[in-house]
């Protein structure tokens, strides 16, 4: 796992207004998400990581978890790039089903993923874009980077980050 800088446990300003938004599942035509009010403690990112592996030695110190979908996939910042902010990590989902990937290569394209009506869940989906104005909005209150077609950017963080699933793999018992 990657070094983390400190335990900051704060959410950064667009995750907090993330969270304030009620996500709508609508049936399957809405996004699954549910963001947190504030980042899972250590210890609960701790204990999380080690059931999801397995393994009673895992550090979840590299992550910090801010949603779930309904079915208990956690969307999770994962400190990949050491000595960045925490704005500059990349955004990872690790599903209840034992599926796990980069979903977005920073917060800013994160909030890009959002408002093209995507959750961290459906990342790999090959389903059509639904853009959302409010998440929309708050993407352009937020973001650093440029709007781009949800698939590209899913495309750029997997190859930024190629074996973050394997090493997440690494860690089973």
């Amino acid at each position: 796992m990657s070094e983390t800088p400190g335990d900051d446990r704060r959410l950064p300003p667009a995750l907090a207004d993330v969270a304030r938004i009620e996500f709508d599942y609508a049936d399957g035509d809405g996004i699954d998400f549910e963001p947190y009010a504030a980042f899972d403690s250590a210890e609960e990112t701790t204990h999380w990581l080690r059931q999801w592996t397995g393994n009673p030695e895992a550090d979840g110190s590299a992550y910090r978890v801010f949603g779930q979908d309904g079915a208990g996939g956690l969307a999770a910042l994962w400190h990949g790039r050491p000595g960045r902010p925490l704005t500059e990590q990349p955004v990872v989902y690790v599903g209840s089903e034992g599926e796990c990937d980069v979903v977005a290569g920073n917060l800013s394209d994160f909030l890009w993923l959002l408002a093209h009506g995507m959750s961290p869940a459906e990342a790999d989906d090959e389903r059509p874009e639904r853009p959302d104005p409010e998440l929309t909005a708050l993407a352009e209150r937020h973001a650093t980077t440029p709007r781009r077609p949800a698939a590209d950017i899913v495309k750029e963080a997997r190859a930024a980050f190629p074996t973050f699933a394997e090493d997440l793999w690494a860690l089973c018992r």
